[in-house]
């Protein structure tokens, strides 16, 4: 299950290098702008992680999502804290993200396989 990891930090990585490289002003700031948003402030990166997960599973982004799931993880996140998260994310977006809470959980589950491992 750690393929999709793997699979989704490799395309990321690529496809991220390759639009950086175009060297647009405006796709590089956007990028800027969301690497700083995400940093320490008056809220903390685990709370940030957490919101930018809600706001990405109520706009159905899959690639969103398994980015602030892995940091998340990576931030100390427990299951319950995502899983609550997810539930605010459902409540709010309502059924359609549904099959975006079963990509998230399995995603989840491999970022805990891959640390068992």
């Amino acid at each position: 299950m750690a393929d999709i990891i793997e699979e989704f930090n490799e395309y990321r990585t690529k496809m991220n290098a390759k639009l950086l490289a175009d060297n647009n002003k405006i796709v590089k700031r956007i990028f800027n702008l969301d690497t700083n948003a995400y940093a320490a402030g008056a809220l903390d990166v685990k709370t940030k992680e957490l919101l930018g997960l809600v706001a990405s599973a109520v706009l159905r982004c899959d690639d969103c999502v398994k980015y602030h799931l892995e940091t998340s993880f990576k931030e100390g996140v427990t299951k319950e804290e995502m899983m609550e998260a997810m539930g605010i994310a459902t409540l709010v977006g309502g059924t359609i993200v549904v099959p975006h809470l079963r990509r998230a959980y399995e995603f989840w589950e491999a970022l805990e396989d891959q640390k068992t491992t």
